[in-house]
């Protein structure tokens, strides 16, 4: 299990109490942003032991664990596009669930934090979801599109790899979760109050860090060895592609905290603005 770098936990530290040291009415919410394997869910965990070592009530919910239930995306493939069966892009998630959430955590209730199973590709039973501790401080949502913008339509024409130009030849896919992003996504970032961002070198870099998950979950007592092969982690990740690329484009420049990785998943450099 690896573990988080201690400058980068601070940067983020800094910036949770700067946060509350601001008056305020309800809980504070960070979001962590970060391609997938960059390292933002161990982070993320290390952020909130952290807060709680501080005497501060703190949660982690990722955006993963708001995906729609698998009969959900099966039907939304049916009716808009097939690709949307996958789980990852914006339109995939039950936002509507996330802001009650938010909601309910702002009103200082204990709340019941969702929970997907990945290895079934559903939901995970009520039952088992975590809680949320009741008057909650802070709240880490951390996710690979958290606070992302939506792309100009006229970005959408061309393909961007070979996912797209084969099994999206009409945008149509592509065109749905850039405006799902416009809507919905946009009121959930709203409740940010500072957005980080772990900035990859490139998108090159995330096939490796996603094969070294799939080998890490493949070396996890009781996975059953239900991984991905390498070519089933190459097609996956195109899915999440075009807006990784655009985030990594556009977000530096407007994140509170920028945490610049090299491709070891090292911080090279941190930046913080306002």
């Amino acid at each position: 299990m690896s573990t988080a770098d201690p400058q980068a936990v601070a940067a983020v530290m800094a910036r949770v109490e700067a946060a509350l040291a601001q008056p305020r009415e309800r809980l504070v919410i960070i979001g962590l942003c970060g391609a997938q394997g960059s390292g933002k869910t161990t982070l993320a965990r290390a952020v909130l032991e952290a807060c709680t070592d501080a005497g501060w009530r703190a949660a982690v919910l990722s955006i993963d664990d708001l995906y729609l239930t698998r009969a959900e995306r099966q039907a939304l493939a049916q009716r808009v596009h097939p690709l949307l069966a996958t789980r990852g892009v914006p339109g995939t998630h039950d936002v509507a669930l996330g802001l009650s959430v938010f909601e309910a955590l702002a009103r200082g209730e204990p709340v019941a934090l969702p929970r997907f199973d990945k290895a079934r590709d559903d939901r995970a039973p009520e039952a088992i979801w975590r809680r949320a501790p009741q008057d909650c401080d802070v709240l880490l949502f951390e996710g690979w599109c958290v606070g992302a913008r939506p792309q100009e339509q006229a970005a959408l024409r061309q393909p961007i790899n070979a996912l797209e130009a084969c099994e999206d030849t009409g945008a149509v896919w592509r065109t749905y979760a850039n405006n799902a992003l416009s809507g919905p996504y946009q009121e959930l970032f709203a409740w940010l109050d500072t957005l980080v961002l772990l900035e990859a070198p490139g998108f090159e870099a995330v096939h490796g860090w996603r094969l070294e998950q799939e080998q890490e979950l493949a070396a996890a007592e009781g996975s059953g060895g239900a991984v991905m092969s390498e070519a089933e982690i190459a097609r996956f990740i195109a899915h999440y592609e075009r807006l990784t690329r655009h985030i990594l484009n556009e977000m530096p420049a407007r994140a509170d905290l920028v945490i610049r990785l090299d491709a070891r998943r090292k911080p090279v450099e941190i930046l913080s603005r306002r």
